[in-house]
């Protein structure tokens, strides 16, 4: 390993082999580490990730067996159905993660930088960064090590709460005919995205997908709130359906919800991704925001400027965001099935508000859909009154992230923010 490096990136999966790759190319002398061997970092299942992401982050949309899948229609189904919103041209792709980790690693290595796996990274002190193979001197550190990586900023625990138990598997279609039945009798064509929403109460999802000959099935809970695993949810679905073979593959894992953590960097540290909690809560995706925050924060530092001048804009610019939605997160934990429909039906939750969620960013403003939240009052006044009361409080957090302060002057800001929430 070189002894002096202008960036350390610690965590060498997504978000850290993307930093990597930005700060190579950007002429900086780069060491990327992992407590683990390389060709194990990072989720190692398939992901929906928006062509957004890909171009915000300045990495190519992925092509060939990377890219598994494209933006088909996507039906939102309250419970097992029939009710449900479609969305069309919401602009996820399907993909292979392991392969786009790998194609982040190859071009970070190509363009310069060094990539070591196996070694951890113990402590910081000012330049010096200790690691189980010795001292480097780093001009910065971006801790991209995950939930439960290095943990450099020191930052507050995730309560089990706010942690999404994730799956996503593969299987073989044994009977094509029987698949398509099951599609027919949900209305959805061959390459569509069926997401069966609150199946396992609340904040859960099954998400089934048929193409060809495979069948690919992501889902998520939150075990905390006594609901089944999303790994328990994929081996109840495929026992029930007797068209699946023999899995292909899987992949799980626990993804860290709730609010950006509240200091993203202190001196030479900065903290990106599942590190930084840096997550869309409404439905738990990291991968997207974990590359645009390596490519935001390696060009704040090539343009001379520090992890926190990085840390100050991408609060002031998308901490109040991802915050609001981790409240409606929050809300959804506590929707029923019939709430779900309730919302549905009366336009509050229609294909606009969920390709905003999946695009992550806030729906664009509707008048028709401010003119429909009296008659929603009136068809379903419990579940719509607690969501106008939300959707003010997200409004506040917005405005205070959007005056995120210097350092020195964050712990009353914090208060606010705890306040606003709820907590």
């Amino acid at each position: 390993m070189p002894d002096r490096v202008d960036v350390l990136v610690v965590g060498a999966g997504t978000a850290g082999a993307a930093a990597a790759w930005r700060a190579a190319t950007r002429g900086m002398k780069v060491l990327c580490v992992d407590r683990g061997p390389l060709d194990r970092a990072g989720a190692h299942w398939r992901n929906g990730v928006s062509g957004e992401a890909f171009d915000e982050a300045a990495v190519p949309w992925p092509v060939g067996p990377e890219r598994c899948g494209d933006a088909g229609r996507f039906h939102l189904v309250a419970g097992w159905g029939p009710d449900r919103v479609v969305v069309e041209g919401h602009g996820v792709l399907e993909v292979d993660m392991r392969r786009l980790v790998q194609r982040l690693q190859r071009r970070a290595a190509e363009a310069g930088a060094t990539l070591v796996g196996d070694v951890s990274v113990d402590w910081v002190d000012d330049d010096r960064v200790t690691t189980s193979a010795g001292v480097v001197r780093a001009g910065a550190v971006i801790d991209a090590s995950g939930l439960t990586g290095a943990r450099l900023l020191r930052p507050p625990r995730t309560l089990r709460r706010d942690l999404c138990a994730a799956a996503q598997a593969v299987y073989d279609v044994d009977d094509r005919a029987d698949a398509l039945g099951f599609l027919d009798a949900h209305e959805v064509a061959e390459g569509e995205t069926l997401c069966f929403t609150g199946v396992a109460g609340g904040y859960s999802i099954l998400n089934v997908r048929v193409h060809g000959d495979e069948v690919a099935i992501l889902t998520g809970s939150i075990p905390a709130d006594g609901h089944r695993s999303g790994h328990g949810m994929i081996e109840d679905f495929v026992a029930a359906q007797p068209w699946i073979g023999a899995r292909r593959s899987m992949g799980r894992r626990a993804i860290p919800l709730g609010r950006p953590h509240d200091e993203l960097a202190r001196g030479r540290v900065a903290a990106i991704g599942d590190a930084a909690r840096q997550v869309f809560s409404a439905h738990g995706s990291g991968i997207g925001p974990g590359m645009v925050a390596a490519r935001t924060l390696v060009d704040t530092l090539a343009d001379g400027g520090t992890p926190d001048d990085w840390a100050v804009r991408w609060m002031r610019e998308r901490g109040g965001l991802f915050a609001a939605y981790d409240l409606f997160r929050r809300f959804s934990q506590t929707l029923t099935v019939a709430d779900l429909t309730d919302l549905m039906g009366a336009g509050l939750i229609d294909g606009e508000t969920a390709a905003a969620a999946m695009a992550q960013r806030l729906p664009r403003p509707a008048p028709g859909r401010a003119l429909a939240l009296a008659p929603a009052l009136a068809r379903a006044p419990g579940v719509v009154g607690r969501l106008a009361a939300v959707g003010a409080r997200m409004a506040a957090l917005q405005a205070l992230y959007a005056a995120y302060p210097r350092p020195g002057a964050r712990g009353h800001w914090a208060a606010a923010v705890a306040r606003a929430a709820g907590d």
